[in-house]
């Protein structure tokens, strides 16, 4: 009976060897297994801590896109008051230029009969001077008085009408 038993333990334990082994190839995986959970793990970790890190900046971003905003509509804002200010620089330039040119015009055309005006007295003195050698020019004179005095009326109701708009 007891060669029966030892017989029956050595079954037993023949049938607990592949037991054996295939816990030991369990307890194998098991270790492998939790390896790669420690490294999925620390990955996870890593790729938490990465996004944690590309939030923040993500947020730092929005902030100075939105302050970038900010100062955009700022610069716009200045470019449209300076713009504005340059339109009404430029409206006032244009109007004195105008000004000015209307201004240059008149003194031109002062100027122009200031000289007919000398030309004039010139002519005439010089047909007096001929007249007086002898020579008849009266007709000539006369006509030399009226185109003076036509002139010197032109040139001085001018400047009086210019001293009164001044």
């Amino acid at each position: 009976m007891i060669e029966q038993l030892r017989g029956e333990v050595d079954q037993v334990k023949a049938n607990c060897n592949p037991w054996k082994e295939n816990m030991d190839h369990l307890a194998t995986e098991k270790e492998a297994a939790l390896a790669n959970l420690v490294s999925a793990e620390t990955q996870l970790q890593g790729a938490k801590e990465k996004n944690s890190t590309q939030a923040k900046r993500i947020d730092e971003l929005e902030v100075k896109l939105a302050e970038a905003g900010a100062e955009v509509a700022e610069a716009r804002a200045e470019v449209e008051k300076t713009n504005a200010t340059a339109d009404k620089t430029i409206v006032v330039y244009l109007r004195d230029a105008e000004a000015t040119q209307t201004e240059l015009r008149e003194d031109s055309d002062r100027e122009k009969r200031s000289n007919d005006l000398a030309k004039f007295q010139s002519r005439r003195e010089t047909l007096e001077e001929i007249h007086a050698r002898g020579f008849d020019l009266t007709k000539e004179i006369a006509q030399a008085k009226v185109l003076e005095a036509d002139v010197r009326f032109i040139v001085f109701s001018n400047d009086d009408s210019d001293d009164e708009a001044n």
